[in-house]
């Protein structure tokens, strides 16, 4: 089968070299864990990379607040935008009353982005953000797994955010992300340590340990020789 790598150091390694194609993949931790520079990361390697169009979805931040944000790594997200191969797109805040409108809405322009790019890859950051726009938790249920069969059409391999509380055994804001997500990636701090876990990874003979990283000069990469013990991570 198909495989879409990641690019990002130490990842790929633990999931027999990157996501199946067009499948969804939830990243989710508690605040300050990476999640939005993983996430960026994937995008910006598919491009720098591997030559493949990626969009990023942004419900929270506006692009010129995450390019100030991944100034750092010294990723030239505008060099790539301008060569149609990166595209941010903010999502403008929804009221409950008016969301089953707006969110199917908001579904066919993001198709549509896909479909003119011809995007490989798609992120959604994030689900909680989305989440918190909607009336009750069986909206939540029903416009996640929406989304997800939305998303599966688009054939896109896509990562999808999620912010926890950041317990060991939280995979997700509202219980229903790890279920409908194809493969989960937890990311954990701890200070001064940071860890991650590959909760699932459907086709794929993943690693099943928990290992460290550090955001670095060039983002996140990952130790997969190392090992952080399970009973480390505070519940």
């Amino acid at each position: 089968m198909a495989r879409v790598p990641t690019g990002i150091p130490g990842l790929d390694e633990l999931i027999q070299g990157g996501f199946l194609e067009g499948a969804t993949i939830l990243v989710s931790g508690g605040a300050g864990t990476g999640k939005t520079i993983l996430a960026t990361q994937y995008i910006y390697n598919g491009a720098a990379q591997y030559g493949e169009p990626g969009i990023y979805i942004t419900m929270e931040e506006g692009a010129t607040n995450l390019w100030w944000n991944m100034k750092s790594f010294k990723w030239n997200l505008t060099k790539y935008e301008q060569d149609n191969l990166i595209k941010i797109y903010k999502v403008g805040m929804i009221e409950p009353a008016e969301f089953a409108k707006k969110f199917s809405e908001e579904i066919d322009r993001i198709k549509s982005m896909v479909e003119k790019m011809d995007a490989k890859r798609l992120v959604i950051d994030s689900t909680t953000a989305f989440g918190m726009w909607m009336g009750s938790e069986s909206q939540i249920r029903y416009s996640l797994f929406k989304l997800a069969e939305e998303l599966k059409e688009m054939k896109c391999t896509t990562i999808m955010t999620a912010e926890t509380l950041g317990g060991r055994d939280q995979f997700s804001r509202f219980g229903v992300e790890e279920f409908i997500a194809d493969g989960v990636i937890v990311l954990y701090f701890m200070p001064p340590q940071r860890a991650l876990f590959v909760r699932k990874m459907r086709g794929t003979k993943h690693d099943q340990k928990v290992h460290p990283y550090v955001i670095g000069p060039k983002g996140i990469e990952i130790n997969a020789k190392e090992e952080v013990l399970w009973e480390s991570l505070k519940r």
